[in-house]
C-alpha cells in the first residue's frame, strides 16, 4: 500500500431521517420545513463515488485537478400558500447532470482546498421531462477533518457565485401576460449572473450510525433576476439535520488516499 493511505470498505450503506428548512426557491419569502428520508451511500470506486463530496463519476483524476460528473437537483414547490405565485403552475422537481473541473489547491494532512467548475444540464422530472438550460457554479471549497480539535468531525465549506442562462432563469423567476395581475407584473427573466452562495456543513460517522447538519445562504442583491415580482427576498437560509443507521457495509476494501 502506497504512504498515506489506509483502506475502507467499498461501499456502506444505511437509512434515516433529515429535517430541513428550505425556503420555496431563492428570493421566495415563503419557507418550508420538510421531513424527509436520509439515506446513507459510501462507495468508493475507480469512477463511481458517493462520499461527503456528494455522487458523482471520476472522468479523470491526478494530483492536481479531478474531472467529474456532477449531479445536482431541486424540490418540487407547490405554489399554494405561496403569495408571489398565486395562481401559477407549480414548480416541478428538477435534476442537474454536467461535467466538473476540480482544481486542487491544497491537499495535505486532513485538509482540502479546492476550485469547483461545474457546468450542468438542468431537466424537469416529470413524465415527459424538459429541458430547462444550464447552471455554472464556481466556488473555493475547503474539507478539513478534526476541525478545533474534535476527532471524527468533519467541516465543509463553500463559497461562490452562481450563473445560469435565460432559459434556467426563466423557469423559476419569469411571469407571462397570461399570469400578470394587478399586483405581479409581466417579467422576463434574462441570463447571467444570478446571485452569489456560502454553504458549510458537518458530520461525523460513528461506528453504527452517522450524523450530520448543513446551513446555506443565498445572497441575490445584484442578481439579472432581482426585478422579478417573484423575487420577494434578497437573502435566503437553508438549514437541516439527519441522522442515518448504518445497516451494512463491504467486505471488500479499497484503498483510500488520507
Amino acid at each position: 500500500m502506497a504512504q498515506g493511505q489506509t483502506t475502507q470498505p467499498l461501499w456502506e450503506i444505511g437509512i434515516g431521517a433529515g429535517l430541513a428548512s428550505l425556503p420555496d426557491y431563492r428570493g421566495s419569502d415563503r419557507q418550508r420545513s420538510y421531513v424527509v428520508p436520509v439515506p446513507y451511500l459510501v462507495y468508493r470506486g475507480e469512477f463511481l463515488r458517493a462520499d461527503r463530496d456528494g455522487v458523482r463519476g471520476v472522468l479523470l483524476e491526478n494530483k492536481f485537478f479531478e474531472l467529474n460528473l456532477s449531479l445536482g437537483a431541486s424540490v418540487p414547490v407547490s405554489s399554494k400558500g405561496n403569495e408571489a405565485r398565486r395562481g401559477l403552475p407549480n414548480l416541478r422537481p428538477t435534476v442537474e447532470l454536467g461535467p466538473s473541473l476540480d482544481v486542487n489547491l491544497i491537499k495535505h494532512a486532513g485538509l482540502k482546498l479546492e476550485v469547483n467548475l461545474p457546468l450542468r444540464s438542468a431537466f424537469t422530472v416529470e413524465s415527459s421531462p424538459r429541458y430547462i438550460g444550464w447552471t455554472f457554479e464556481p466556488n473555493l471549497h475547503l474539507e478539513l477533518a478534526n476541525p478545533a480539535g474534535l476527532p471524527g468531525w468533519n467541516l465543509s465549506l463553500a463559497a461562490g457565485p452562481l450563473f445560469a442562462d435565460r432559459k434556467n432563469q426563466a423557469f423559476f423567476y419569469s411571469v407571462s401576460p397570461a399570469q400578470a395581475t394587478a399586483t405581479r407584473s409581466a417579467y422576463e427573466a434574462p441570463g447571467g449572473y444570478s446571485g452569489a452562495r456560502l454553504s458549510a456543513s458537518v458530520s461525523k460517522r460513528y461506528e453504527q450510525f452517522w450524523v450530520g447538519a448543513f446551513a446555506r445562504v443565498d445572497a441575490l442583491t445584484g442578481a439579472r433576476f432581482e426585478d422579478s415580482p417573484l423575487v420577494r427576498r434578497k437573502n435566503n437560509l437553508s438549514a437541516g439535520v439527519a441522522v442515518s443507521w448504518i445497516v451494512g457495509e463491504s467486505s471488500q476494501r479499497v484503498p483510500v488516499k488520507q
